[in-house]
């Protein structure tokens, strides 16, 4: 036996040639007039042609002529002429396919139609697509799609028994005309009955049946077990939830819903260190009692430890009805500042309920009790205040970490009476807007309003909590956090009583999860409508991580006298 050596460049060439040999045979469908839907159906319905040679290749055109006859029937066209060839010799063939569709079959009569309890829902109501409508070409996955709906949308809204009594489609390819007629009798709907709690769980219950978003004999609906699962899932109460309502298991025609709990842990503690340009670095920790007791209440507390800020809180939830949109909170928290030209020591003690009504407008009303000590800039004293408040907000987007579209309003009023317990005459309002639209593949803007005001008859008796400050990550970019105010005589910054920024930025896609920004930012905290606004403009790089949105942007005061030239800025969370 003779052993046969090759060389790198021969074995190259054994290597390419080899590899040139086992190249697929190449496809060519010609039509005529030119439709791309067709052409991508036909090839769809052949498929690879594989390593043939040009012999294997002849062999298997008529093979190909029937696919591709199949292919134009499937979208109507039952009168082609269809001519096949092949090009070349050896390894290195093409099969092409000339074909003439000629005229295509159209739809003479349409007839859908839903009969039995299922008839008279609104929601059942089938919408004909105008692939369906009378004069419409002939598309046979248009015919399957309407089945399915139908099977689908039975599905969802409990009609198991149901089924097509007629499902035709009568073809005369020689008139060019079909006629379709499907009648689906839905039969009598089922219903939801009980929901049963399996597992060890320590909550009372009339707590989860409180989480429960239907009642025993509520008609079904699929959409019902589904807000039933997310329910027990948001409630933070349980490791693992399984909800089952399965038809087969109905009593007659009501389904008993059976769900299974493994309650988590009651407690956990998280701590993490971060940076922030506005305040640099920073601690911040969270504990949780994730509930307590069988009516489920829950409590926690957060801290944050950074150079110019110092602050705890806790706070106490009780579940209302329902549990997961509604619940009364009491807060307590003290904070100490040393930011810019303002010192403060804040103890506030105050109690919200909240409440997420069916049109989604989150609603919060509060009352708190705030003693604050400061000194700001010439101003030093000692604030007490009771300050009942309202906030609404809603959040709409298409996606919670990293929306393609999407805005966000909110408006927070709060006030104080010196007849109720309070240094002062107040009312303080802030509001914010934001919105989100991308176009042309990924191509993003932002837009950001904010705008607050006070009304009193003392500013100097308003604490700096409560006055308004612009500048930073989070406001007028180019500027350091909170050094766009109002000055006293000695020109330190006292806050002002109004607030009016702007925003407007665009987002260029890179690459997955990262973009290229630039923005301008317009505003600042003013005491009149006519002082001067401040500007920056920069650019900057976003990358979506798996928990939100990192933004790093290179910013550029505008008015020399507030900026300092260029700022970095680095942040994280929602855009909305």
């Amino acid at each position: 036996m003779k052993s046969i050596f090759l060389s790198a460049p021969a074995a190259l060439l054994a290597l390419l040639a080899a590899t040139t040999s086992a190249a697929a045979a190449e496809l060519e469908v010609l039509l005529s007039p030119k439709s791309k839907a067709l052409r991508e159906n036909v090839e769809a319905h052949i498929g690879d042609l594989g390593k043939r040679d040009a012999a294997r290749l002849q062999r298997f055109s008529r093979h190909a002529e029937r696919e591709a006859a199949k292919a134009l029937q499937a979208l109507g066209y039952y009168r082609p002429q269809i001519r096949s060839e092949v090009l070349g010799e050896g390894d290195q063939a093409v099969l092409r396919l000339h074909i003439e569709q000629g005229e295509a079959v159209r739809l003479r009569t349409v007839e859908i139609r839903v009969e039995g309890e299922a008839a008279a829902l609104p929601s059942f109501n089938v919408q004909h697509s105008a692939k369906l409508a009378p004069g419409a070409v002939l598309d046979h996955g248009a015919y399957e799609d309407a089945k399915r709906l139908i099977r689908n949308r039975a599905l969802r809204f409990g009609f198991f028994d149901g089924r097509f009594v007629e499902q035709s489609l009568l073809v005369d390819p020689q008139a060019g005309v079909a006629d379709i007629r499907l009648v689906y009798e839905s039969g009598q709907r089922y219903h939801l009955g009980e929901v049963h709690f399996e597992g060890e769980t320590p909550f009372d219950d009339e707590l989860l049946a409180r989480m429960v978003p239907f009642k025993a004999g509520e008609a079904y609906d699929s959409d019902l077990i589904g807000e039933l699962n997310r329910a027990l899932v948001s409630s933070n109460y349980f490791e693992d939830v399984r909800v089952d309502a399965v038809p087969e298991h109905a009593e007659g025609h009501t389904i008993p819903v059976q769900v299974r709990l493994h309650t988590r842990k009651p407690r956990t503690l998280a701590a993490g260190a971060g940076y922030s340009t506005d305040v640099g670095p920073r601690l911040r920790g969270t504990w949780r009692r994730h509930w307590r007791g069988e009516q489920g209440h829950r409590l926690g507390s957060d801290f944050e430890f950074s150079s110019p800020r110092q602050s705890i809180s806790t706070w106490y939830e009780i579940p209302l009805d329902p549990p997961l949109t509604e619940s009364l909170r009491f807060t307590t928290g003290y904070q100490m500042e040393d930011l810019v030209d303002t010192e403060s020591e804040r103890l506030t003690i105050g109690a919200q309920w909240q409440h997420l009504p069916e049109n989604e407008w989150q609603r919060i009303v509060s009352l708190r009790w705030e003693q604050e000590r400061y000194e700001t800039g010439e101003d030093e004293g000692r604030s007490t205040l009771l300050l009942p408040g309202i906030g609404l907000s809603r959040t709409v987007s298409d996606h919670k970490i990293d929306p393609s579209r999407g805005w966000r309003l909110q408006a927070d009023l709060t006030g104080a009476s010196r007849s109720l317990l309070s240094d002062t005459d107040l009312l303080h309002l802030d509001l914010l807007a934001k919105g989100l639209t991308s176009f042309a593949g990924g191509h993003r803007l932002l837009g950001r309003v904010q705008l607050g005001g006070i009304a009193t008859n003392d500013f100097e008796a308003i604490p700096p909590s409560l006055r308004f400050f612009a500048g930073g990550d989070q406001s007028v970019r180019g500027y350091d956090y909170q050094t766009l105010s109002p000055r006293d005589s000695e020109g330190e910054r006292v806050g002002g009583r109004y607030l009016v920024v702007g925003s407007l930025e665009y987002q260029y896609p890179l690459r997955d999860r990262w973009r290229l920004a630039t923005f301008v930012d317009h505003g600042n905290a003013i005491d009149g409508l006519s002082d001067p606004l401040m500007t920056g403009v920069g650019i900057g790089v976003r990358w979506v991580s798996p928990v939100g949105p990192l933004r790093l942007d290179l910013a550029h005061a505008l008015d020399e006298d507030e900026g300092s030239g260029f700022r970095i800025h680095f942040s994280m969370g929602p855009e909305l």
